[in-house]
């Protein structure tokens, strides 16, 4: 955490000597108020209680002054520490493989980057601000009440154990429960996230009672710790107040002893009180204070526990590797999901050539898809070699490999803005021409000029606004408007009748002809025009070859296009 305090640690500095000077100010106060009290009023000098009020009046504009401008700096010291800090932690969570991020899930991160960073950055104000102030006030306070008469010293010795153990109970106590109180609020903003984004499934299995209930549980979870946590700080000030209250009048008695027997002056007595009120209220804001260090401690735990989390997909040593075209080659891959212990892919091995299609094809949970999530390094092979132009993927810098590779998703990601801005994330250099000329292709051209504001209409969040073909064929387009040497379209075709879907496969083998392809899918129709076939079944490659020949060869092949096109199917 220091290393992003130490960029702006000169603000903090400046905020804090403001704070300093606004304190010694205040605590010079009582003692003009002594001199008005004891030499102007009790001996009628109205002239010395005209110049030293009118000096105080200055005194304590100069004192408001130094106080605004040290919450100026301390708060610009804090919002850039906690700018840099959430930054830092949107870049560690953007190099999280997704292993990671289901270890800490989404809802966690998003309240370790929002709450917990908050938290922090509220702790870093009140150390800076709060932390001198009070210090302050304690040392600079007790001087200034022992130099007006030593016997008030027996109520320092008194007053600052009580608090001083208070405090340190409070701490001890809170510091679980507040750990425990963000681990809850993870909870809530995880059950409100998953709600949100399945609205639609909710609704259509009629599941409202029971995500509220789950919702109603979590919230009252989160709801009982904050009680726990505000029960142990709500009697920390009643037993501060009788502690002040009883050296108030502990203050009061041996001054009014001291004043009776001629040893002080009515005026120093007032300070004397003012001065001990200074003390203990510094104090009792010491005691606050500590409440947001513990919250700040307990959130920036959390925040070093994703920042220390090591990106388990790491860059390759090698970088600027050639290009050759696109070929891709498996050799005895084999792959196990991280913390299991079922292989999903095993002994692995075939090669597509540059500008060559290759179609997989087989049951749902065959492992289609996570053969393809090896190519970009989404995970990393258990065991073989996945290779790309010849080189092993771990040899390249993840941005150059994942440049050279497009991807249209199983579940087309939409985000909020335009249908261009969602086309143009592809690639943001391209022309409008370019990009108009990937829809045709994607066969999303002339939806999109139906829309209320063609190109520039906005997309809702998550694409809710658009049908689920609508959102494959921009997802489509997206990848195809990427300047990229292979083509990976993960069942990205499911959602479109099939006369658009071979409208679409017929426009990429003129148009994209050189680009190597990998296209998944269930529907035979989809795969049986591909230069060569894969055939998968539980996490094994059973069949490799053209249409007629994995007919010839391949019972799997064979079940799946009877099944399809022979009893009832569809006809191609």
């Amino acid at each position: 955490m220091l290393k992003f305090l130490k960029k702006y640690w000169w603000i903090g500095l400046i905020g804090s000597l403001f704070m300093v000077g606004e304190v010694l100010i205040d605590l010079i106060q009582p003692k003009m108020m002594a001199q008005i009290v004891d030499e102007g009023i009790l001996k009628g000098n109205e002239g010395l209680v005209w110049s030293v009020g009118i000096r105080m009046i200055l005194v304590v504009f100069l004192g408001g002054c130094c106080g605004i401008l040290s919450g100026v700096f301390v708060n610009i010291c804090s919002q850039h520490f906690g700018n840099d800090l959430r930054k830092a932690l949107f870049h560690r969570i953007m190099n999280f493989s997704f292993e990671q991020i289901d270890d800490f899930t989404v809802g966690s991160l998003i309240t370790r980057t929002t709450s917990d960073v908050t938290q922090v950055q509220n702790m870093v104000s009140q150390l800076i601000r709060g932390a001198v102030r009070c210090m302050m006030f304690f040392i600079a306070g007790s001087s200034f009440l022992l130099s007006l008469n030593v016997a008030f010293s027996r109520v320092l010795m008194f007053t600052l154990p009580i608090i001083l153990l208070e405090i340190a109970f409070v701490v001890w106590k809170s510091g679980p429960l507040f750990t425990l109180l963000q681990k809850r609020l993870d909870r809530v903003n995880s059950v409100i996230g998953e709600n949100v984004a399945s609205e639609r499934v909710v609704k259509a299995f009629v599941q409202e009672k029971s995500e509220i209930e789950k919702f109603r549980q979590s919230n009252r979870d989160l709801a009982d710790s904050r009680f726990q946590v505000q029960l142990l700080i709500s009697w920390m000030r009643p037993v501060m107040n009788i502690v002040l209250n009883t050296a108030t009048v502990t203050i009061i008695y041996i001054g009014g002893m001291e004043v009776e027997a001629r040893r002080m002056e009515i005026g120093s007595l007032m300070a004397a009180i003012t001065y001990l009120s200074q003390i203990l209220s510094g104090m009792m804001m010491m005691a606050m204070i500590f409440q947001t260090i513990t919250l700040g401690v307990a959130s920036s735990k959390r925040i070093k526990e994703v920042l220390a989390s090591v990106p388990v997909i790491q860059d390759g040593k090698e970088g600027n590797i050639e290009k050759r075209g696109g070929s891709i080659e498996f050799k005895n891959v084999s792959f196990t999901y991280p913390g299991h212990h079922h292989e999903v892919l095993k002994d692995i091995s075939f090669t597509v050539a540059p500008g060559q299609t290759l179609a997989i094809i087989g049951a749902t949970g065959s492992g289609k898809s996570t053969l393809v999530s090896l190519i970009p390094r989404f995970y990393d092979v258990t065991e073989g070699r996945v290779l790309v132009d010849g080189e092993d993927v771990k040899n390249f810098t993840l941005h150059e490999l994942r440049d050279r590779i497009s991807f249209a998703l199983q579940k087309s990601e939409m985000f909020s803005g335009s249908i261009e801005h969602n086309i143009m994330i592809g690639n943001p250099e391209a022309t409008e021409d370019e990009m108009i000329s990937a829809a045709k292709v994607a066969q999303a051209h002339e939806f999109i000029l139906c829309q209320p504001d063609s190109y520039d209409t906005p997309v809702a969040e998550a694409g809710m606004s658009l049908s689920g073909g609508q959102k494959q064929r921009i997802a489509i387009s997206r990848a195809l408007l990427r300047p990229a040497e292979i083509l990976i379209l993960d069942d990205s075709t499911s959602a479109l009748d099939l006369g658009t879907e071979a409208r679409l496969f017929k426009a990429l083998r003129g148009d994209y002809e050189k680009m190597t392809k990998i296209i998944i899918a269930q529907r035979i129709a989809t795969v049986m025009r591909a230069d060569r076939i894969a055939v998968m079944d539980k996490g094994r490659i059973v069949g490799m070859g053209t249409h007629k020949e994995l007919m010839n060869s391949c019972d799997v092949y064979r079940e799946i296009y009877d099944s399809q096109l022979r009893k009832g199917g569809a006809k191609v």
